[in-house]
């Protein structure tokens, strides 16, 4: 194995002092692994909600300008000064980005040599670039049949699906609510509870969206742009039993309709007027943020309710290695079935920096997903 470390290109994200946005990809020297470290070519990696976060930040994308060109473009945004506050821990700092990928190791330390030419998907950051050395307890090898391709989104997404039916049984829920459920991570939630018998309501915007759930086997599809929506919310979540909901909207008034199709929903069942409202808890944890408007709440649903942030790390520390490494082993044997995703664009590491380009991604529409591959 050589000794001299590998010259890689690594895309980073900075918010200056000034407010100013700067993407930019930047020469990085990768250095040798350590004895349980690898060094992995990325060969994929998807572009999620949660990696824009840190891409784009808060800049007006509005203000959007390049320069640079070729395989060296950059992008510069401004950051509003009310924004900027929010920003003071990360000012003036070159952060690598991209949650999440796959690709083949071609350096592996002495005690996992093991590994060396395998395939891998990894998670733990700096996912955008053409090297990544990282532990090798953070990679899981792929199986033999698998592409890069098909690792690239084995854990954000996966494990965020598979993690809501567990919050639902360790809470003591019995039946859960989704919104945005047509995207990649609502098909896989959708395949897990078919397959475990968990009963699921799926909340889509748009007719389309409902028709592509029920054909894969969804029962309850309810659209929000339909006239019938808060009845027919009700109604599923009567049936269900759904006391429980994962929100990937955020903003407006989702939240908000949920809660009352709940409390109407416990209503149902009849009992003496209370003027606090029925006595059945209702849990809705906003996980991602579709819409980042204020989210609204009139309250109109009693007392027994609750509403939450969700975030996969912490809930993986929560339940500790031996229960999150079964749900990711989960995910490794199903790989290619509950938990394939789809993508309908791939790109460059220097077409994720085009502004057209950038446009089409940071939109987070339902059913686009990009892929990077840095190999290109």
């Amino acid at each position: 194995m050589a000794n001299d470390s590998l010259k890689g290109v690594e895309l980073r994200s900075t918010i200056t002092s000034q407010g100013e946005l700067r993407l930019e990809l930047v020469d990085v020297d990768v250095a040798e692994p350590g004895a349980d470290e690898v060094v992995v070519r990325v060969e994929a990696t998807p572009i999620n909600p949660s990696d824009l976060g840190l891409l784009t930040g808060p800049a007006d994308l509005s203000t959007l300008s390049a320069s640079g060109g070729g395989d060296r473009p950059v992008l510069t945004a401004t950051v509003p000064g009310a924004r900027l506050r929010a920003m003071t821990a990360r000012l003036d700092q070159s952060l690598p980005v991209g949650n999440e990928g796959a690709g083949t190791v071609v350096r592996a330390g002495a005690n996992v040599r093991e590994l060396e030419g395998r395939k891998v998907g990894m998670l733990g950051g700096a996912m955008y670039a053409t090297y990544r050395r990282l532990p090798a307890r953070d990679c899981i090898p792929l199986p033999d049949d698998a592409s890069a391709a098909d690792g690239a989104s084995m854990f954000v997404n996966p494990l965020t699906a598979l993690a809501m039916p567990e919050v639902m049984r360790r809470e003591g829920h019995k039946a859960l609510v989704h919104t945005a459920a047509a995207s990649n991570l609502g098909q896989m939630l959708n395949r897990i509870c078919l397959a475990d018998d968990v009963p699921l309501v799926n909340i889509v915007r748009k007719p389309e969206q409902a028709a592509l759930l029920r054909d894969q086997g969804a029962k309850h599809v309810v659209d929000s742009s339909a006239d019938d929506f808060r009845a027919a919310l009700t109604d599923a979540i009567a049936e269900t039993g759904a006391t429980i909901a994962f929100d990937a909207i955020g903003g407006g008034r989702t939240a908000n309709s949920i809660l009352h199709a709940m409390e109407a929903a416990a209503n149902r069942s009849g009992g003496a007027y209370n003027r606090y409202g029925s006595t059945t808890f209702k849990q809705v944890y906003i996980y991602g943020g579709l819409d980042v408007s204020p989210t609204e709440l009139d309250r109109g649903f009693g007392f027994a309710w609750s509403i939450g942030g969700f975030l996969l790390t912490p809930f993986l520390q929560k339940i500790g290695r031996e229960d999150a490494q079964k749900l990711r082993d989960r995910v490794a044997s199903e790989l290619k079935t509950t938990f394939a995703s789809t993508y309908t664009r791939t790109i460059s590491l220097a077409d994720a920096l085009k502004p057209d380009v950038l446009t089409d991604y940071q939109r987070k529409a339902t059913g686009e997903k990009f892929l990077i591959d840095p190999t290109l």
